[in-house]
């Protein structure tokens, strides 16, 4: 501990200018105009893993936008890490909310602030800084893989297919992967499993044309009224979604597991005051974290139509629109999902408009073991810097490619996160703790040691 201690501090500004070349870089995927920042980012990360001492990396195509691949391989009997993360980020609207600009990161209370802070770019950076250690101090144990890819935030609709093609070339005993959070600066843990997910667009529409709402309204259905009432007809008053079929693959966890689950840290009073609400919500039965972690949910994640400018424009709207999604949990099968979705909500529209529902994009749930080496490894690489045992958890979130690396690659991955619930991933003013940063650049070092030693067992 005390060599890697030393290389962090004598290294940590520099790391910082590192991380900042990337994070000035609008690598937005969702966005056609920010195509040529992707190449540029993916490039940057050839230069960052070169120089961090890969035997070799490059640019390679996909269908969609590029990935960075790298590797050092120093003995092919020895293990292989492959370390994943994802050079592309949310947008940043609403920009009015931010305080500093995205693009130009600043370090201000001890935290950097940044699109892409900690999602994923600074817990990616890690990654290279720490191999850099590895390699520069001779001590790396196994070889390693990077797949930096640039589509995480639309759904890697273009890294299956890459996988599929180069099976060969990402063989690999684990896949170690930074893209998700601890439950406190204090108290480490490990995330064991992600939710799924499906998502839509809805389009809902009435009359051929925006009218006139005094002279049509109450004649004529509005398409906002008649989406928002269908939208809410989707979840009950006991926070139980109505889909026909959705619960029906759903596997319940066990009060044992529940009960191991509720002895995590959590202060509900913190929760609802960190996000200034009066009171939390969500199925009837389950706690806040079980919600979030083991129970499939519905939520609008934008809503549109009509009017929106300055002041007030009496229109009766003709169209309407939604983009909802669905976090699933393992054995909800987000194809199945998003048929019963689109089947459900056509057949409850009432003949006052027409609906079109688009699926956009979704991904299986993911689950590790915690017998697994790889997680056994992350255990010891967490206590020796944290100074206690991490505490397993299973995250509300999604990482859609997880669960696709284990079905076409065959390979279990490690969710080993620094990121924090304070950190404004997706949205204005994301931020990440430089002592998790470089708490990062500190432990996963000994996660290489610990895996190497459990491989041989």
């Amino acid at each position: 501990m005390n060599e890697i201690n030393k290389y962090v501090e004598t290294h940590e500004k520099r790391f910082l200018d590192e991380l900042f070349e990337l994070l000035r870089i609008p690598s937005i995927s969702s966005l056609p105009e920010h195509k040529p920042d992707m190449r540029k980012c993916a490039e940057k990360w050839v230069e960052i893993l070169l120089a961090a001492g890969a035997d070799k990396a490059e640019v390679m195509e996909t269908a969609g936008n590029p990935v960075t691949y790298g590797e050092k391989i120093i003995d092919p009997n020895l293990p292989t890490i492959l370390v994943y993360a994802h050079m592309d980020v949310m947008p940043v609207d609403p920009i009015e909310l931010w305080n500093n600009p995205p693009f130009e990161p600043v370090v201000k209370d001890g935290k950097i602030y940044a699109r892409g802070a900690d999602d994923d770019k600074g817990q990616g950076y890690m990654h290279a800084a720490a191999f850099e250690y590895l390699v520069k101090s001779g001590t790396l144990p196994c070889n390693v893989k990077f797949l930096i890819e640039g589509e995480e935030e639309v759904g890697s609709p273009s890294l299956p297919a890459f996988c599929e093609k180069h099976k060969e070339m990402l063989k690999a005993d684990v896949i170690l992967v930074s893209d998700t959070s601890m439950i406190a600066p204090d108290i480490p843990s490990i995330t064991t499993g992600l939710r799924g997910l499906a998502y839509w667009q809805v389009e809902v529409t009435g009359p051929n044309k925006d009218l006139h709402s005094g002279l049509f309204g109450g004649a004529v259905a509005n398409p906002i009224n008649v989406l928002a009432k269908m939208i809410t007809d989707v979840v009950d008053e006991n926070g139980h979604i109505t889909i026909p079929g959705f619960y029906d693959d759903v596997i319940e966890v066990s009060e044992k597991e529940r009960a191991m689950m509720a002895e995590a840290p959590f202060s509900l009073e913190e929760y609802k005051k960190a996000l200034d609400i009066d009171q939390e919500w969500g199925e009837k039965g389950y706690s806040t974290n079980e919600r979030t972690g083991i129970r499939p949910t519905f939520d609008i994640c934008g809503i549109w139509g009509g009017y929106t400018g300055e002041g007030a424009k009496t229109v009766l709207p003709s169209k309407a629109y939604a983009k909802i999604s669905c976090r699933l949990v393992p054995n909800q099968q987000h194809e199945e999902i998003a048929e019963l979705f689109v089947k459900y909500f056509e057949s409850v529209a009432p003949k006052t408009v027409k609906v079109k529902v688009e699926s956009l994009h979704g991904g299986p749930s993911y689950v590790c073991p915690i017998e697994f080496a790889g997680y056994k490894a992350a255990e010891k690489a967490y206590t020796d810097v944290y100074g206690k045992k991490p505490v397993p958890v299973r995250s509300g979130g999604s990482i859609p490619i997880i669960a696709t690396f284990e079905e076409i690659l065959g390979i279990k991955t490690v969710l080993m996160g620094f990121g924090l619930g304070e950190d404004a991933i997706h949205s204005p003013n994301e931020s990440y703790p430089l002592q998790q940063f470089y708490n990062g650049i500190r432990t996963i070092p000994l996660f290489y040691k610990y895996f190497a030693k459990e491989m041989k067992k």
